[in-house]
């Protein structure tokens, strides 16, 4: 079961276009009428977990894409267009690179082992994708925020200081300034950044090889035997562990990296610490399968540099020019990633999330939803 809301302004439309965030939800994505004056239908889908990464397999996710895509095929549509917002255009781009492989092909099992039958799934393939403010996946953005200088996971206030982006004596200097990194540092804070996801993904495959385990050790028992109360505990245990220190890229920091028309700070805003050891942020509670699947950047499937090799659909991306997210050559990159002969790019002054990066400036927001109809218009799909 998943849910889904489905506008129409005719009932007649014969093309709708597909919504979907694979850890948010809103009911009314801010293109939704934009859509709807194109003569398009449009599909704006949940997460079976809205704000919880503790179940997000994105392998999992898929299915429950195929179930909305399916569902859409039914009810009669001709055309069906996956446009991925944000985190949305990761989970899209991986659906459509294993929905485009013959079912033999498509994986059969998540990154933490969990079986996932892709291959005896209907998933139907869209006929053209849109991409806005994308980043490269979930993992990758981990990857390029994760705050290297932790020196132990159980103890969020430790820190390698030679690591420490927010040390002046590295270069950090308070918000709204711009903070100036030496290229040497930047160099080594990167290969520490995958250094710490690797520790990470060690760990969630170890707590996986332990539960394996005890499963195993339970199978085994005899006719009659009963198992002890320990090894019940270690059968049903589901490790859950927080990772504290996840916005942490220097290009939010310091502007001079990757230049581009965004204001020093983060999503979360200019308070390094808050955001970066507050309650709410990226992969802030995970089980060993969720950070595999979702947040690492080595394990997971859902990125654009794994999938963009496969998809040879139309495709039109826009970016926000100041973006905090994603930036200049992470665009270039995901661009470039997709097969597509047929795809079009265009840059949009606004934020993350499309907001006017300037007081009386028109809003992202309306420059990109015009641009979508104008794509859907001019390709035959409204």
């Amino acid at each position: 079961r998943t849910l889904g809301f489905l506008y129409t302004e005719t009932g007649n439309e014969k093309t709708v276009v597909c919504l979907m965030h694979p850890r948010e939800f809103s009911g009314t994505p801010y293109l939704v009428p934009d859509v709807l004056d194109a003569a398009c239908a449009c599909w704006v889908q949940a997460p079976r977990s809205i704000g919880n990464d503790l179940r997000l397999e994105h392998e999992v996710a898929l299915l429950d894409v195929a179930a909305g895509v399916a569902h859409l095929r039914k009810l009669g549509f001709e055309k069906i267009v996956l446009l991925g917002l944000s985190g949305g255009a990761g989970l899209y781009a991986f659906y459509t690179q294993q929905a485009l492989r013959a079912p033999e092909a498509r994986l059969e099992n998540t990154p933490g082992g969990r079986p996932v039958k892709l291959g005896a799934a209907d998933m139907p393939a869209p006929d053209a994708l849109i991409f806005v403010s994308p980043h490269p996946g979930q993992g990758k953005l981990l990857m390029n925020c994760i705050d290297p200088s932790v020196v132990d996971e159980q103890d969020p206030m430790s820190v390698d200081a030679s690591l420490d982006p927010f040390n002046p004596a590295n270069g950090f200097v308070e918000p709204p300034a711009s903070s100036k990194y030496s290229t040497e540092f930047i160099v080594r804070y990167k290969a520490a950044q995958r250094a710490r996801v690797e520790r990470l993904d060690a760990h969630a495959r170890e707590l996986l090889r332990s539960r394996a385990a005890a499963r195993r050790k339970l199978k085994q028992l005899g006719e009659g035997e009963v198992p002890s109360a320990e090894l019940r505990r270690q059968v049903a245990h589901t490790p859950i562990f927080p990772i504290w220190r996840t916005d942490a890229d220097l290009r939010c920091w310091d502007l001079g990296i990757d230049p581009s028309d965004r204001d020093v700070g983060t999503l979360w805003g200019q308070d390094p610490y808050t955001s970066n050891l507050g309650s709410v942020g990226f992969a802030r509670l995970v089980t060993p399968e969720s950070w595999l699947s979702t947040w690492s950047g080595i394990s997971s499937n859902a990125s654009f540099e794994k999938c963009g090799p496969e998809i040879t659909l139309p495709t039109l991306m826009l970016e926000y020019t100041g973006d905090q997210a994603a930036f200049p050559s992470d665009m270039d990159a995901i661009f470039a990633s997709i097969a597509s002969t047929d795809k079009e790019r265009e840059k949009v002054r606004g934020n993350h999330h499309g907001m006017a990066l300037t007081e009386g400036e028109e809003s992202g927001q309306v420059a990109v939803g015009r641009r979508v109809q104008q794509w859907l218009k001019t390709r035959g799909l409204a």
